[in-house]
C-alpha cells in the first residue's frame, strides 16, 4: 500500500472526527501542531491533523528524498529537468551564505555585481541624479507580465509605509486601458520607464513599452535616458534605445515567477531604498536557513506544504483560500496564486508519465474583512469545503488610529474559531427563541442559520509587515511549492502550460487585424472573428 493510500485509509478512519473533539482531548494541541522561525508562528491546529496523520505526512518527505532535493536545489544541480537548468533564486539573496556554484562556476560574483549596480541606479533615481528632462524623477513605471509583474507590484504595495522614494505604478495587461490609464496624469519628463522582459520579445510587454516610449516622447520626455530594462538580451535593449548601464539581466536559472529577488525587484528597491531592500532579502535568506536546517516537523514550509498535501491529494478539497488580514497584502492571493498553479499545476510527472494523484489546488483569496462581506458566505455554509489561509501581524503601521488593528484581529480569529466550531440546529433554534421568536417561526429559521463547521484552517502570524517580514513570507511559500513538487513529482519550475496559447495567439493575430482571412479556425473561433469584424 502506498503512503498515499495509508493516508486516505487514515482519514476514512476518522471522518466522523470534529477538529473540537481534537482540542478537547489535548489541551495542548495549539502548541503541539504548529511550527516556528524566528518571531513567526504557523498554527495549524485547527485541522484534522493528529499526531498519526502528521507521522504518516511526515514519511512522504523521507520516501520522496526531500532532504538530498532541497540540496540539490541549494547546491546549484540542474532540478528543472525539462529545460536543463539549475534553480537558484536562493542566490539572489545569498547575503552571507558564500559561494554557491553552477557547473563549477561561482555565481555569487555576477550576482553581487549587480546588485551593486542596481543599488546605484536606485540611489541616482532617489537622489535626483538620475533624472528626466523636466527634472527629478517622480514616478516609475514598471512595464512586464507574469512573475515580471505580480512580484514587484505585490511587494511594492505591500511595503508602502516604506516608501519614501518615486511613486510607482504597474502595468501589464496589453488591453490599452491599463497603460493609458496609468499614464494619465502622470508627467512624461519626470517618469522613469522600466521594460521587465528577460527575452526583450515578450509581445505584451513589448507592446506596452513602444506606447510608452511614444508617450514620453510626444510629451517632452528623453526616452534614451528615462528608459531601463530587466532583460537579458543586450542586444534588444540597445536597439530599443536603452543605455547598457540601465539594463540589468539574470541568469537562467532565476524563473520568472520566483525573481523578485534580483533586478525584476528594481522598482521596489527605488520606492524603499537598497537598505530596506536589502532586509527583504535578509528575511527570505532567514527562511532558506531555516528551511535547510528544522527537522520537518519544526519546518515552515515543510508543514505548509504537507497541510496542504492532506487537504488536497488526500481529503480531496480542490481550492484554498488565502486570506491576508493585512490590506497591504491585497495582491498576495494573486502572487501565490501563480506561483503555486504555474509550478505545480500538472498532470504529467517529472519521468513523464500521468500522476497517480491530483496536482495543485485551485489558489484564490482577497485581504480580510473584506472577503467576509464576498465570499465568507461560501466558506461557511456552502455545500464544497475550502481549506483557508489565514495571514495576521501582532502590530499594523497605524497605532495612531485607535483601534483598528485590534479588531481587524478580532475579525480574524473569529473566523477561523466559527469555521472550526460551526453552529448546530438545536444551537441556532435555541437563540431564536431566546430572541423572542415563537417556537414554529424559530424551527422555520434554524436551518438556515447552521453552520456545519469542521472546516480547516491555518493561521500564520508574525510580528509586523516589515521588509524582513514580507522576505519571509515570499520565501516560506516557494518552498512550500518546491516541497509539494518533490513529493508529488512534478517539475514545479517549467510551465508549458503558457506556450500553446501564445503561440495560437500569434496564429491568429493576422486574422484579428483583418490582413489574413480565418481559414482553418475552428467554427466557433471563425464565428468569433466575424463577430469582431462586423462590429468595428
Amino acid at each position: 500500500m502506498s503512503l498515499f493510500e495509508d493516508l486516505k485509509s487514515l482519514k476514512a478512519g476518522r471522518a466522523d472526527r470534529r477538529i473540537t473533539d481534537l482540542f478537547d482531548q489535548d489541551a495542548l494541541r495549539a502548541d503541539r501542531f504548529m511550527a516556528e522561525a524566528d518571531d513567526m508562528r504557523l498554527d495549524y491546529s485547527k485541522t484534522l491533523i493528529d499526531a498519526e496523520v502528521r507521522k504518516a505526512l511526515v514519511d512522504l518527505c523521507d520516501t520522496a528524498a526531500l532532504a538530498d532535493r532541497r540540496e540539490d536545489m541549494f547546491a546549484g544541480q540542474r532540478i528543472n529537468v525539462t529545460e536543463g537548468r539549475a534553480v537558484l533564486h536562493t542566490a539572489l539573496r545569498n547575503l552571507d551564505g558564500g559561494t554557491v556554484r553552477v557547473d563549477g562556476v561561482d555565481v555569487m560574483p555576477g550576482v553581487q555585481e549587480t546588485r551593486g549596480r542596481m543599488r546605484g541606479f536606485a540611489q541616482a533615481v532617489r537622489s535626483g541624479q538620475i533624472c528626466g528632462a523636466g527634472g527629478s524623477i517622480t514616478d516609475v513605471v514598471n512595464i512586464g507580465i507574469g512573475g515580471s509583474d505580480l512580484g514587484p507590484a505585490m511587494t511594492t504595495r505591500a511595503l508602502s509605509p516604506y516608501h519614501d522614494g518615486p511613486r510607482c505604478h504597474f502595468v501589464s495587461n496589453v488591453d490599452g486601458a491599463q497603460i493609458a490609464d496609468t499614464l494619465r496624469g502622470l508627467n512624461p519628463a519626470r517618469t522613469l520607464v522600466i521594460v521587465a522582459s528577460k527575452s526583450f520579445t515578450t509581445v505584451e510587454t513589448m507592446t506596452n513599452a513602444s506606447t510608452a516610449r511614444r508617450w514620453m516622447a510626444e510629451g517632452g520626455g528623453d526616452p534614451s535616458g528615462q528608459f531601463a530594462a530587466v532583460s537579458t538580451a543586450l542586444d534588444k535593449t540597445i536597439e530599443f534605445g536603452i543605455p547598457e548601464d540601465q539594463v540589468f539581466g539574470f541568469a537562467n536559472w532565476v524563473g520568472g515567477r520566483y525573481s523578485v529577488w534580483g533586478p525584476v525587484g528594481l522598482p521596489l528597491m527605488i520606492a524603499i531604498g537598497p537598505q530596506n531592500f536589502d532586509d527583504f532579502l535578509r528575511g527570505g535568506q532567514a527562511m532558506d536557513r531555516h528551511f535547510r536546517t528544522a527537522d520537518w516537523t519544526d519546518n515552515l514550509p515543510v508543514m505548509l506544504a504537507l497541510v496542504g498535501i492532506w487537504h488536497r491529494q488526500v481529503c480531496g478539497f480542490a481550492t484554498r483560500a488565502v486570506l491576508p488580514y493585512e490590506q497591504r497584502l491585497e495582491h498576495l492571493p494573486a502572487y501565490l496564486q501563480q506561483l503555486e498553479m504555474e509550478s505545480n499545476g500538472k498532470s504529467v510527472a517529472t519521468g513523464g508519465m500521468p500522476l497517480g494523484q491530483p496536482s495543485g489546488p485551485v489558489v484564490w483569496g482577497a485581504p480580510g474583512t473584506n472577503g467576509q462581506h464576498a465570499f465568507y458566505q461560501l466558506l461557511h455554509q456552502g455545500s464544497d469545503v475550502i481549506p483557508c489561509e489565514f495571514m495576521l501581524a501582532a502590530q499594523g503601521h497605524e497605532p495612531e488610529l485607535g483601534n483598528h488593528h485590534d479588531l481587524l484581529a478580532a475579525n480574524c480569529l473569529a473566523q477561523s474559531e466559527a469555521l472550526m466550531r460551526g453552529r448546530t440546529l438545536e444551537e441556532s433554534r435555541n437563540q431564536l427563541e431566546d430572541k423572542g421568536i415563537d417556537v414554529a417561526e424559530a424551527a422555520r429559521l434554524a436551518p438556515h442559520r447552521v453552520f456545519p463547521g469542521n472546516r480547516p484552517s491555518i493561521t500564520l502570524v508574525y510580528p509586523k509587515l516589515s521588509p524582513f517580514v514580507l522576505g519571509q513570507i515570499i520565501a516560506l511559500y516557494e518552498h512550500r511549492v518546491f516541497v509539494e513538487g518533490v513529493i508529488l513529482g512534478i517539475n514545479s519550475f517549467d510551465q508549458w502550460g503558457v506556450e500553446l496559447g501564445k503561440e495560437l495567439a500569434v496564429a491568429l493575430q493576422p486574422a484579428v487585424e483583418g490582413l489574413e482571412s480565418a481559414r482553418g479556425s475552428r467554427g466557433s473561433t471563425a464565428a468569433l472573428l466575424g463577430f469582431l469584424h462586423r462590429h468595428r
